[in-house]
């Protein structure tokens, strides 16, 4: 019994103890807990000083650079006169984020179907007005092959018959906002097709509508009328604008014409520049200038082998049969015309 009694003395004494250090436990957890809400409960502002004054303040509460968004200024009044001050500084800034923007290499677009990357020749692939894709040629090939039937390859819908609807469906298309159709539309307009009447100055609104959306070609065609005067006073700094805002969203072609201007200007650094990431790209006569630009000592051998090497990967990122089938199939055709 003395055995068990002390076996329970010891039982109780252990459970007195346990709830003692359960309650200085709970108290230092609750230490914590408010020292933590206290931290949290501090809001951290981006405290940043005026660059005409010194005077500090809250980031999101002062002005802003327009331009550069480098520097902030604590009202209006600091930000105008500190601005010929500035000016030097902000065209530097402006300027690199430029060139940052314009000379990053974009990811090529894919074919929706068969995933691929997509070509970049305008021959080598079609835009569906009944349901907004631009496929690859290829697919729309083997959809022909494979079925026996003029179907859409991705939606299958078959094509209009007539040009009242082919305008129908686009008109749907550019109420959804989609930037392939606005192009496709400025097409039709630049050439006066689908019974459209030919309007320069139309085509160019839907140019840039296109643009604007996202689709770097909208863009480009955009350059393409300043260069040569359709519908607009021909103006070649207004062009060069619209081939970098192409170039940006992944036009090759304006890449391209944008290092032939920055050659002939005599701006071989960024010529070769925009050359060589449209060669490595996969974009043909731009390789050609890079091959030139290597014999005559503009170009790297570094440079030159790298662009050779990422040229000869797109290139076989775009090959496929079914491409070839379609390319063999045109060839035939420009040859029967001849």
């Amino acid at each position: 019994m003395m055995s068990t009694a002390d076996d329970n003395n010891n039982v109780l004494q252990l459970g007195g103890s346990g709830e003692m250090m359960s309650s200085k436990n709970e108290c230092d957890q609750n230490n914590i807990d408010n020292i933590t809400k206290g931290i949290n409960s501090v809001t951290v502002s981006d405290v940043t000083s005026c660059a005409n004054c010194g005077k500090e303040g809250n980031s999101d509460d002062m002005n802003t650079c327009n331009k550069c968004k480098s520097v902030k200024y604590c009202n209006a009044a600091c930000k105008k006169k500190h601005r010929k001050k500035h000016k030097k500084a902000c065209e530097r800034i402006v300027a690199e984020l430029h060139d940052e923007a314009l000379f990053k290499e974009v990811e090529p677009e894919e074919c929706p179907i068969c995933m691929l990357t997509m070509p970049f020749e305008t021959y080598t692939t079609t835009f569906q007005s009944c349901c907004g894709k631009l496929i690859c040629n290829g697919c729309i090939y083997a959809m022909k092959i494979s079925e026996g039937k003029d179907l859409c390859a991705f939606c299958r819908t078959p094509p209009t018959r007539s040009h009242e609807k082919n305008i129908k469906q686009l008109n749907k298309l550019m109420d959804k906002g989609n930037a392939e159709a606005f192009n496709m539309f400025g097409g039709w307009y630049r050439r006066g097709d689908m019974g459209l009447p030919q309007d320069d100055r139309k085509a160019n609104e839907l140019y840039l509508k296109a643009g604007e959306l996202g689709c770097a070609d909208g863009y480009y065609n955009s350059g393409l009328s300043y260069r040569d005067g359709n519908g607009v006073e021909a103006d070649q700094e207004k062009a060069k604008h619209y081939y970098e805002l192409a170039a940006m969203g992944g036009c090759l072609h304006a890449r391209h014409n944008i290092g032939a201007i920055e050659y002939k200007a005599g701006n071989y650094q960024r010529a070769y520049k925009h050359f060589m990431i449209a060669a490595k790209a996969g974009y043909d006569d731009s390789l050609h200038n890079v091959k030139v630009g290597f014999k005559n000592g503009y170009v790297t051998k570094d440079d030159y082998t790298n662009s050779l090497r990422a040229y000869h990967e797109r290139q076989k990122e775009m090959k496929s049969d079914e491409r070839d089938n379609v390319e063999v199939h045109v060839n035939v055709a420009r040859s029967r015309k001849m």
